[in-house]
């Protein structure tokens, strides 16, 4: 077992990758605590979100940026090598052609860190996942 030294937290792993302390209250904060690197892609993805359902509001849930509008739209969030996001599994499959190409699992889609984000697409996801109602 290895112990975080900064929060005491035991993982079976060595320097496992977590968050450290409390949950962030907001999506600024959640960026704000990101590797430098990885702040532009959250930024452009919490844009592309925002111009999508307009009257969806930001929170956190699952310990993830969230677009809410009396249910979960869509989450997203930063992993090591990707910005994850999650639109659920209705949306992957009503969108599988245009996401071709991105590793996607049950409900998320994976896009890498160096490469341009289709923020449009993203934006599409968004607004199919508010007007539907499906969500994750």
């Amino acid at each position: 077992m290895w112990q975080c030294p900064k929060c005491g937290r035991e993982f079976q792993r060595f320097n496992q990758k977590h968050a450290c302390g409390k949950t962030p209250e907001t999506i600024d904060e959640y960026i704000a605590r990101q590797d430098p690197g990885v702040q532009p892609y959250l930024t452009q993805v919490r844009e592309a979100i925002r111009e999508a359902p307009p009257a969806a509001r930001e929170k956190i849930a699952w310990g993830m940026p969230t677009f809410w509008d009396g249910h979960n739209i869509i989450h997203f969030a930063a992993a090591k090598h990707h910005i994850g996001l999650y639109p659920g599994p209705a949306a992957l499959q009503h969108f599988a052609q245009r996401l071709h190409g991105w590793r996607t699992s049950k409900g998320a889609v994976q896009f890498p860190y160096g490469q341009p984000l289709p923020l449009e697409l993203i934006k599409e996801i968004a607004r199919w996942c508010q007007a539907t109602g499906n969500h994750p």
